[in-house]
């Protein structure tokens, strides 16, 4: 097998598990808290990625890393997982699942604005003209559709939705100059993250007993190993045997769509033509940037 299949292999699995997700937040939300959820799924991440470096022989390299290393990777991990995790789950309690899934995907155009000031690079008409289209994706699935009325059933959800793709947006502009391994320097963001959780837990967010909240440690559980660790460390390895990298990345602009069967047979949700339309302009929008940046 060529290292081109096995990175499309390897690719489609993450898209797979990336698909399930949503659905995975939305049933586990079911029997668990925001925060429950979170302190979960964030330790069963954290086990996996140290289990992933563990069994590539590169713990040791924790011992090499320097003061800033670490204070670093405490940054990144307020943003992620904490406080990104914090705010989406919270947005799946009060959205349909179809709905906040593609509202938080924006993060791709978003994340080309805030290059902008903050990378320094030069806005072209065809990044507005992107953020337009995805713009109005938003506004078809915030709406449902109901462009005359404009009412939005949840506004609260839908900021909370798009706001995560700021914070997400964020996170990797900080990791644009990092030159540390992957997978190591978000082990530590998991490490420092976590301890995030806890501090909130201890001050402000009381949890339950595990022993109460089975069903829900069970989707935590899956949404810690595919979503947040496993899925990360496969993407990864796919993006290094590719002889393309575009031709991998662009795989993942199928996730809403897979998401939307997911989410119809696995959380009972009766999928809006709304939902596909919108996501499929924040899709195009994106896919427009990128596009025409690699023309």
């Amino acid at each position: 097998m060529t290292n081109k299949t096995k990175s499309y292999l390897l690719a489609l699995t993450v898209v797979l598990f990336w698909s399930t997700v949503a659905s995975a937040f939305k049933l586990s939300l079911r029997y668990l808290s925001v925060i429950e959820l979170l302190l979960y799924s964030t330790f069963f991440s954290t086990a996996a990625l140290f289990v992933i470096l563990a069994a590539q022989g590169r713990i040791a390299l924790l011992k090499t890393l320097t003061a800033k290393d670490y204070l670093f990777s405490a940054l990144l991990g307020f943003l992620n997982p904490f406080l990104y995790y914090l705010v989406i789950f919270k947005a799946y309690t009060l959205l349909p699942a179809q709905m906040a899934q593609p509202l938080n995907m924006i993060w791709g155009i978003v994340l080309v604005l805030i290059s902008i000031p903050i990378l320094k690079q030069k806005v072209r008409l065809i990044d507005m003209l992107a953020l337009l289209v995805c713009f109005a994706g938003v506004v078809v699935i915030s709406t449902q559709g109901n462009l005359s009325g404009f009412h939005i059933d949840s506004p609260l959800g839908v900021l909370l939705a798009v706001g995560s793709s700021l914070i997400w947006s964020f996170y990797w502009v900080l990791n644009v100059k990092d030159k540390l391994d992957g997978v190591l320097r978000l082990f530590l963001n998991f490490v420092f993250g976590f301890g995030f959780i806890l501090l909130s837990i201890i001050f402000i967010y009381p949890i339950r007993s595990p022993a109460s909240v089975v069903e829900g440690i069970l989707g935590a559980f899956y949404i810690g190993l595919f979503e947040m660790g496993l899925a990360f460390a496969l993407w990864v390895r796919a993006l290094k045997l590719a002889d393309a990298t575009v031709n991998i990345a662009i795989l993942i602009y199928i996730v809403p769509f897979i998401s939307f069967i997911f989410i119809h047979i696995f959380v009972g949700e009766r999928i809006h033509l709304s939902s596909v339309l919108g996501a499929t302009l924040i899709v195009a929008g994106i896919l427009l940037n990128k596009y025409t940046k690699k023309r």
